[in-house]
Order: C-alpha cells, then sequence, then structure tokens
C-alpha cells in the first residue's frame, strides 16, 4: 500500500505549525498541575482518563517490549510506559512539545525513552512490538486514519493503541459550524469526527490490516473532552 494520501501531509503541517508555536504555552500548561479553566480541567482529566485506558490494554510488565509513543505530546504516557520497562520511542511533529517531554522525564528514565521531532509514520523510526497514538489521530478522516493504521501495522508486531473523534451529535454540530467559520490564523485544526461502523468497514477492507482484529473500544467522555479508544491486536 502506499504512504498516506496528500490530505495527511497537508494535516500533518497545519499541525506541526499549530503546536509548536500557536498553542505551546497553552498546551504545556494543560499537561502539567498549574491551574486551568474550568472547560480545560475537564479536557486534562478526561486525557488522564484516556491514557489510562490505553496504558491499561498493554501489560503490566513492559520489560524488553519495544513502543511507539506515536504523537507523544509533552511525554506523559511515554513516561509511564517506561516506568513499566518498555523501551520507548517517542515522537511529536513539535519540536517546542518535545523539548517540555525532555524535561519532565525523570532522571531515571531517560535511558529508556528516544524523544524524536518527526513523522509518526516514517519508516526509519523502526520496528516495535506495541504502538500507542493517543489524540494524534483525531484531525483525520476514516479514510486518513486507516491509511495510517495500515503503514504503523506494517512494523508492528503485537498491538496498536489508538484513539479517534466518535461521531457524536455534539461533535457533528461542532465540526459543520467550524466548518462555516472563515479561517483564522490561531485557530486550532478541527476534530474530524469518525463513524464507529465506517471505520471497522474500512478496517475490514484493508489489505495490510487483514491479520488484525479489533479486540476493544472505549469512549472517554468528561466534559469539553470526547474520544475514543481502540485497541488492535495481531492475530
Amino acid at each position: 500500500m502506499s504512504l498516506p494520501q496528500p490530505s495527511y501531509q497537508r494535516k500533518r503541517d497545519e499541525l506541526t505549525t499549530y503546536f509548536d508555536r500557536t498553542a505551546a504555552a497553552a498546551w504545556s500548561k494543560l499537561t502539567s498541575d498549574a491551574p486551568v479553566s474550568g472547560i480545560r480541567a475537564t479536557v486534562r482529566a478526561g486525557r488522564d482518563s484516556m491514557r489510562q485506558t490505553l496504558l491499561a490494554w498493554l501489560a503490566d510488565d513492559l520489560d524488553g517490549v519495544r513502543l511507539l509513543d506515536a504523537g507523544c505530546g509533552t511525554g506523559a504516557l511515554a513516561v509511564e510506559a517506561a516506568a513499566r520497562g518498555a523501551s520507548v520511542t517517542a515522537v511529536d511533529v513539535s519540536p517546542t512539545l518535545i523539548e517540555l517531554a525532555r524535561e519532565r522525564t525523570p532522571a531515571a528514565l531517560v535511558e529508556r525513552i528516544d524523544y524524536r521531532v518527526g513523522d509518526m509514520l516514517a519508516a526509519d523510526l523502526g520496528s516495535f512490538d506495541a504502538v500507542v497514538a493517543m489524540d494524534s489521530m483525531i484531525h483525520y478522516n476514516a479514510a486518513d486514519i486507516v491509511e495510517m493504521l495500515a503503514a504503523l501495522a506494517r512494523r508492528t508486531t503485537r498491538e496498536i493503541a489508538v484513539t479517534f473523534a466518535p461521531r457524536t451529535p455534539a461533535l457533528a454540530v461542532m465540526h459543520a459550524v467550524g466548518r462555516l467559520i472563515p479561517h483564522r490564523e490561531h485557530r486550532a485544526p478541527a476534530i474530524q469526527p469518525v463513524g464507529e461502523q465506517r471505520l471497522r468497514t474500512l478496517i475490514d477492507r484493508e489489505p495490510d490490516l487483514d491479520r488484525w482484529r479489533i479486540a476493544a473500544m472505549q469512549r472517554i467522555s468528561a466534559g469539553f473532552y470526547t474520544s475514543q479508544a481502540m485497541h488492535l491486536v495481531r492475530q
């Protein structure tokens, strides 16, 4: 299968600009212990719950496991996986977020995490036993998500845990309204709601995923945070 389509590349570039420039300070605060507004507090709580959901799908003992944290942000999940013994490659498109992740990594775990700036689908990252991509795909449509999963699956031996934005009435309205608003330089990239059945159908049709099955789905909703986790395992 070919690499992801130009729509993926365009969105990746948009996310790079947003998270590395416009939202760097806000993202740093959101992912810290600093006080935040009520809305952002619900987002923080939702992200914390989602991170624990994804980690719960992995083994408690990750000693010897090669794990890719695809879209690692400020490194919270990478740190927890490394604390369980995983050898983690943590990649993000934003140099600013990667620098924050390095600063926040406990000294005892520095040797277990290889932080990289770049594309999470880059082949030169190597191969892995497991991949986790938390809220790294919520800005992409279903076809792009499946292409991303296929690209990751080609160099993953055991499992892939990812999240996507589920097609709920509230998210659908937000997406529709967002498309009507003229583009503003500092606006966050739009979240792309995806229907679960549509995603399942495309996964079933993808040849590079024919040896994979969906083992679990879990939706997390906390105030202004809604995301759905999906666990794929190699058969």
